[in-house]
């Protein structure tokens, strides 16, 4: 509980949020969830932090604005869905975010630019110029141009990667689960929420061995985030996204979610262009 005290001293932070924690149940844009997130980040901005906003929800967002319900298939058309879907959030956080006079700047991301000195230099660069502007960005994989060789493959891994590229302090990953459990809570109503993981081992190979698509699916890019982050030096925290307020309880130092401690070793890998080649290995 001491350790997370010091995370209210945490000052560049990157925040991701998924899909899930952006629409309703019947897959419908939640507006107010939005608003709410943009108001939380303002509040952030105005106290001094230098706040990185890494979003999902294009394909989703894409999807309900051409009247379709379900998520497509095939590639070609997640693609197109993420162009329409893309325009459409950039507008949604414009909006609200300009209500408390915060300007946003769409980046948009592919693997290609860390594993490219120059590129993830000038990456770097432009996400620190913008942050010494107190602009917002707001980041997101490059889908409509993203092929396997250069795709992160999902948003969690493309939070850590920005957390390393801008050496933030602090990474939260808002899910639509409140932590890493120590069983799978769906069949176990004894597993209670890890809060505190000091070794990305220990939990990579309970990730790995346990059967339930509760442990294999989401948890396991989040742990390969942990492990990108942990390497880096980055303190990461995951946590419930359906109220973007716990970000408050985060920052006061109080005990929600799992909170990934950061290597106490030297930094030095930051630097290094291999780390970003591999996820868990």
């Amino acid at each position: 509980m001491e350790y997370r005290k010091l995370l209210r001293n945490k000052e560049k932070i990157v925040i991701k949020i998924g899909t899930s924690s952006l629409t309703c149940e019947n897959g419908e844009i939640n507006y107010e969830k939005f608003e709410k997130l943009a108001n939380t980040l303002s509040h952030l901005q105005l106290n001094g932090k230098k706040v990185m906003l890494v979003t999902s929800g294009a394909i989703a967002v894409g999807s309900r604005k051409m009247g379709r319900n379900q998520r497509p298939d095939k590639l070609p058309e997640k693609q197109a869905m993420a162009a329409i879907g893309q325009a459409e959030l950039i507008k949604i956080y414009e909006e609200y975010f300009s209500k408390n006079n915060f300007t946003v700047a769409q980046v948009l991301l592919t693997k290609d630019v860390v594993t490219h000195p120059i590129r993830r230099q000038n990456a770097k660069n432009t996400l620190n110029t913008l942050l010494n502007m107190r602009v917002i960005p707001i980041i997101n994989e490059n889908d409509t141009v993203s092929t396997d060789e250069i795709e992160f493959g999902d948003n969690d891994t493309l939070s850590a990667y920005v957390a390393v590229i801008s050496e933030a302090d602090l990474l939260i990953i808002l899910s639509d689960i409140d932590g890493l459990y120590d069983g799978d809570p769906r069949v176990d109503v004894n597993a209670k929420v890890i809060s505190r993981v000091n070794s990305i081992d220990v939990v990579e190979k309970f990730a790995r061995s346990t059967q339930s698509e509760f442990a294999r699916g989401g948890m396991i890019t989040k742990i390969a985030a942990a492990k990108l982050c942990n390497k880096a030096g980055i303190d990461m925290i995951i946590a419930l996204g359906s109220n973007p307020d716990i970000i408050f309880d985060i920052l006061e130092g109080k005990d929600v979610g799992t909170l990934f401690v950061a290597s106490t070793d030297e930094k030095s890998e930051i630097q290094q262009p291999l780390i970003y080649r591999d996820k868990l290995g």
